[in-house]
């Protein structure tokens, strides 16, 4: 709420800005930019970027008093014509959000610009740090692991269905940079779990439909999205409605949604460390390399009970009890 008065007394005093001394106006020009690097175009006023704002503001960096954000959210295809305007632009700091994609293309459009990562691989694997504790680049930030629950999100989806024998999962195509890792472990999970997988993948957000009516001729009782770098994925919620699978989702959000059920990192407790934690003390001086990159320790995991009771599914008890959020 404080926040959101700021932003108010802010606009309000724009009506004086022709009156301020030049001295004033000169300062205002010297705030430093904060450069969003995101594969999401639609993510601007997202739950995980009033997050971060909101962290910001907590260590005392207010957009629009003394801070500027510049924000850039594309496909893959963007991301590094994106990055280099961002370079451009002279930005203190590169924000790189949404994927593998957006750290990718900030590191390859500079070397000695800090970026702060928030994505869901593992940053050593990727090469974008040589350590989690010694970063040793211009890069930091913090990985949500989800690339690494999807055997956690498959264990929680049968004890929703225990009687479900096959499970669709939708997962990217193979030129997907996490193709071979999700779908391994996938696979092992559900080898472990005594169900069948059936992987079916997709190039597009406009391919939705045929995937998961492909799952359905497979006799697939209940679905498992990945993450994967597809936009517009609340699609799949009201074609899974429309199929009457249970589906669990690498986002909360989702499951707010419509859908059952979703598992992952706090994302607002994520967002909140990330602006006034890795961004703020970047603007204070500290260099990237000498901030260890950090893993999650909260995670949400919400349930729909309108949309369960829809499919006749009954919430057992030991779900109730995991739950962060239960929807009525």
């Amino acid at each position: 709420m404080r926040i959101c008065l700021r932003r108010r007394e802010f606009i309000a005093g724009l009506g004086g800005a022709a009156a301020w001394p030049l001295a004033a106006r000169a300062q205002q020009a010297k705030v430093p930019v904060v450069g969003f690097l995101d594969f999401n175009a639609a993510r601007q006023n997202s739950l995980l970027m009033d997050a971060i704002r909101a962290g910001l503001a907590e260590a005392g960096f207010i957009e629009g008093r003394n801070l500027s954000i510049e924000y850039r959210g594309g496909t893959s295809r963007q991301l590094q014509s994106m990055a280099a305007d961002l370079v451009r632009r002279e930005v203190a700091v590169i924000v790189a959000i949404g994927g593998l994609g957006s750290p990718n293309a900030a590191r390859a459009a500079t070397s000695t610009i800090p970026i702060v990562f928030y994505y869901g691989g593992d940053p050593v694997k990727d090469d974008l740090v040589t350590s989690l504790s010694r970063p040793g680049r211009n890069a930091t930030g913090m990985t949500t692991i989800n690339n690494e629950l999807d055997g956690k999100r498959l264990d929680l989806l049968l004890k929703m269905v225990p009687n479900a024998r096959k499970v669709g999962f939708l997962s990217g195509d193979k030129s997907f940079a996490y193709y071979e890792r999700l779908t391994t472990a996938v696979l092992a999970a559900g080898r472990a779990l005594g169900v069948e997988i059936i992987t079916v993948e997709c190039r597009s957000d406009s391919e939705y439909e045929a995937p998961l009516a492909k799952m359905v001729e497979g006799g697939a009782d209940a679905i498992i999205l990945s993450v994967f770098a597809l936009p517009n994925v609340a699609k799949v919620v009201s074609l899974a409605a429309l199929h009457k699978l249970p589906t669990i989702y690498p986002f909360p959000e989702l499951a707010r949604a419509g859908g059952v059920m979703g598992y992952a990192a706090d994302p607002i407790a994520l967002g909140r460390h990330l602006g006034g934690y890795y961004v703020a003390r970047i603007l204070k001086g500290e260099k990237p390399a000498d901030l260890p990159v950090e893993q999650p320790t909260k995670f949400e995991l919400v349930i729909n009970l309108k949309t369960a009771k829809a499919l006749g599914l009954t919430i057992p008890p030991t779900l109730y009890a995991q739950a962060t959020e239960i929807i009525e």
